[in-house]
C-alpha cells in the first residue's frame, strides 16, 4: 500500500510539472506573439495615412505612400495563385483519386515533399536561372511564376489530404449509381473536401504574400508606378526589406506600415474565404 502511495505521489508531482512546463511554453509563446502584435499595431498605425494608398514610393527625404508596392503585390500574387492552384488541385486529385498506389505518385509525393521544405530563395534562384538569365532583365512575370511555384506543393498536400479524408463509402454509393468518376470527385469528393481545399489555398496565398527572396531575384523591385509585368515590378515585401535596412526614418516608418498592411490583409482574406466556405456547406 505504501508501494502504491509513493507511486501516486510521484506521478501526480510528474503530473504536476508536465502541465506547469506546458502552461510556462504556452504562456512564453502567447507573450512574445502579443509583443510583436503589439509593436506591428502601434508602429504600424501611428504611420498609416491616407497617402500610403495614393502616392509611390518616395525618395530619401521624401513624402510618398506605397500604392505601386501595393497593387504590384497583388498582381504578381493574383497570377501566381491562379497559375499554382489548379496545377496544385488537379495533381493532389490524382496522388487521391487515380493513382494512389502508383509509383508514378510515391515519385510525385517524394517531389512535392522537397518543394515544401526547400528554402523559397532556391526557388527564386531557379526562376531566375530559367527566366531572368535567358530574358535578360528582371519582370514581374517571372515574380508570379516563383510565386506559383511556392503555391503548388502546398496545394497539392492539403488536396491530396482533404480527399483522403472523404469516407470511401460516399465514393462506392456514386459508383453504384452509375456516376463516372469524373464527375463522382466533381460532385461528391470536391464538394466534401471543399472547406481544407479552400484552406490549403489560403495557407499559400498567407505564404507568398510575404515572400521576399524569390522576388529579389525575380522582380527586383521598381521605385515607380508600373503595371508592365515584362519589367522590374515592385512589390510590398521588397518594398519592407530595402526601407527596413535603410537609414533614414521615414522610409522604416512606411516598412512598418507595409507589414501591417500584409498582416492584416492575410487576416482579412482568412476570415472571408471561411465564410463563404462555411456558408456553401450549410447551403
Amino acid at each position: 500500500m505504501a508501494l502504491d502511495k509513493g507511486r501516486y505521489s510521484r506521478r501526480k508531482r510528474s503530473n504536476f510539472v508536465s502541465n506547469l512546463l506546458c502552461w510556462l511554453s504556452t504562456g512564453l509563446g502567447l507573450g512574445i506573439l502579443a509583443i510583436i502584435l503589439g509593436t506591428l499595431m502601434f508602429k504600424g498605425f501611428s504611420g498609416l495615412s491616407l497617402q500610403v494608398f495614393t502616392q509611390t514610393t518616395p525618395p530619401p527625404g521624401g513624402e510618398g505612400g506605397l500604392v505601386n508596392a501595393i497593387v504590384g503585390s497583388l498582381i504578381m500574387t493574383a497570377i501566381g495563385v491562379a497559375i499554382g492552384t489548379p496545377l496544385g488541385v488537379l495533381a493532389g486529385t490524382y496522388l487521391a483519386e487515380y493513382g494512389r498506389h502508383t509509383r508514378l505518385a510515391v515519385v510525385v509525393r517524394f517531389i512535392n515533399d522537397i518543394l515544401l521544405s526547400a528554402p523559397s530563395i532556391v526557388t527564386g534562384l531557379f526562376v531566375y536561372t530559367v527566366m531572368v538569365a535567358p530574358m535578360g532583365h528582371f519582370s514581374g512575370f517571372a515574380g508570379a511564376v516563383a510565386l506559383a511555384l511556392l503555391v503548388i506543393p502546398i496545394v497539392v498536400r492539403t488536396t491530396e489530404n482533404m480527399l483522403l479524408l472523404v469516407p470511401g463509402s460516399l465514393r462506392e454509393a456514386a459508383i453504384a449509381l452509375g456516376m463516372p468518376p469524373s464527375i463522382m470527385i466533381r460532385r461528391i469528393a470536391y464538394k466534401a473536401a471543399r472547406a481544407g481545399i479552400v484552406t490549403g489555398v489560403l495557407l499559400a496565398v498567407a505564404r507568398v504574400s510575404g515572400e521576399t527572396a524569390p522576388l529579389l531575384f525575380t522582380a527586383l523591385n521598381n521605385q515607380f508606378w508600373s503595371t508592365n509585368l515584362n519589367a522590374p515590378f515592385s512589390s510590398l515585401p521588397v518594398v519592407i526589406f530595402q526601407f527596413a535596412l535603410s537609414p533614414y526614418a521615414d522610409w522604416q516608418r512606411l516598412a512598418w506600415v507595409g507589414a501591417l498592411i500584409i498582416t492584416l490583409a492575410v487576416l482579412a482574406l482568412s476570415v472571408v474565404a471561411r465564410w463563404l466556405s462555411s456558408s456553401r456547406t450549410a447551403q
